[in-house]
């Protein structure tokens, strides 16, 4: 496979438009798209919601940064055979439907959360339960999600696509953890877990909308579904690129991830509250809109596999700074260029999966490529809530930034696929 790209077209229809000479909205030229995008930002002011309130409660109730970091403990466990399920089914069964059904999930447990909550019934079990099954149903549906992203819209608009979908779902994680602050500190938890369950509807209805069909996922290759992950694991493996990117991602993540610690960093380390916890989330998905809106500006730089071990080193570099924050006022602005840097990675990465992979295999491509961001999120979070109990959040933080930059500069230099990488 050439590290340029393959030139196989795919999405609706082609066009005569380059990368280069679209407009930031192109995208959203097309109805599908807009239904997608639509559906995307309704699930994730969902979810946002949904973590924020766990977490908050969990920590409120228990002040234990252990009991946090079991969250990702049960994640870690569920998530890896659903995302790698879902990607199979992903390449089998309709997409848009696919991603309806999982979606059903959060709109029941959600309401069972806000029943529990308003009758002072609701435990810690009920919330490991309910982080449980909500990890594999939305993950079942991601990689449909992810795919489907390449039939609603021609090749030379995908950057855009993708882009666009990493720029307002960032606008979304902004006004999630806003909307929280104000919920939670007004009317309370039940308030907020009734919102999130009212957000899920659309994301139930709107893939339904959906008129672009993926392809067939048979193409000739049959077999069970584990002979699918299978074969896809095996696509993967030989790919020029992805296995570093799945490296780095794993190395860097699992040492950094502290959003579902962000409770007992908030608490220990800048000795602020609840409402803390939603303006720094905020504040790191403002930085997300900004970074995903720069890889739009940066169309034209070639090199996208060092744009992804440029950003992810400066990404590594100010969670030392974050772990040294004393305040509000260092604490906000280096949060953002986390989110900066974070988005800057994370759209290059996606947009490279898409890029590089046929539609009949990319769901599991993009399944691999998500069992390791959230095998690797997961692992953070229970290092990051285990170390910040032992050595505390200040050393954890910048600990983690250290060993991330280590994997980045090793990636760049024994992985030669990641940085030679070019489009277009």
């Amino acid at each position: 496979m050439a590290l340029e790209g393959p030139e196989r077209e795919s999405g609706p229809e082609s066009s005569s438009q380059t990368p280069s000479t679209l407009r930031l909205w192109s995208a959203f030229e097309f109805r599908d798209y807009r239904f997608l995008w639509l559906s995307g930002i309704s699930s994730l002011f969902t979810m946002e919601m949904r973590l924020l309130a766990t977490t908050v409660w969990l920590y409120q109730e228990t002040g234990s940064g252990a009991q946090l970091g079991a969250l990702g403990i049960i994640q870690l466990i569920v998530q890896f055979p659903a995302i790698l399920y879902g990607g199979a089914l992903a390449d089998r069964l309709d997409r848009k439907r696919l991603i309806a059904f999982t979606q059903v999930s959060s709109l029941v447990l959600l309401t069972a959360l806000a029943l529990l909550s308003a009758s002072d019934a609701l435990r810690p079990w009920h919330i490991y339960g309910v982080t449980a099954v909500l990890s594999v149903t939305s993950i079942l549906g991601s990689p449909a999600r992810a795919a489907l992203t390449s039939n609603v819209v021609p090749r030379t608009h995908l950057m855009h696509a993708v882009t666009s979908n990493v720029a307002t779902f960032e606008i979304g994680a902004v006004v999630a953890p806003l909307a929280f602050t104000g919920i939670i500190t007004a009317f309370g938890t039940t308030a907020t877990f009734t919102v999130a369950a009212v957000t899920a509807v659309p994301s139930v209805l709107l893939p339904l909308m959906i008129r672009s069909q993926n392809i067939s996922s048979d193409n000739g290759e049959g077999g069970s579904v584990l002979r699918r992950v299978w074969q896809g694991f095996q696509f993967v493996k030989a790919h020029p690129i992805l296995p570093g990117l799945l490296i780095m991602d794993l190395g860097v993540n699992m040492v950094s991830f502290f959003r579902q610690v962000l409770p007992l960093i908030v608490d220990r380390l800048l000795r602020a509250g609840p409402g803390a916890v939603g303006a720094l989330t905020a504040a790191n998905s403002f930085g997300g809109v900004i970074g995903s809106l720069a890889v739009l500006f940066l169309a034209r730089y070639r090199s996208k596999g060092m744009l992804v071990l440029w950003a992810t080193f400066a990404y590594a570099l100010l969670l030392v700074i974050f772990g040294l924050s004393a305040s509000m006022l260092v604490a906000v602005p280096v949060i953002i260029a986390l989110g900066v840097t974070d988005a800057i990675g994370m759209a290059s990465r996606q947009t490279i999966v898409q890029l590089t992979t046929p539609d009949e295999v990319r769901g599991r491509a993009v399944s691999f490529h998500e069992v390791s961001a959230e095998s690797a999120n997961n692992l953070g979070t229970i290092y990051v809530g285990f170390m910040s109990q032992q050595i505390g959040p200040r050393s954890t933080l910048a600990l983690g930034g250290l060993i991330s930059m280590i994997v980045v500069v090793a990636t760049w230099a024994f992985i030669s696929g990641v940085r030679r990488f070019k489009y277009p």
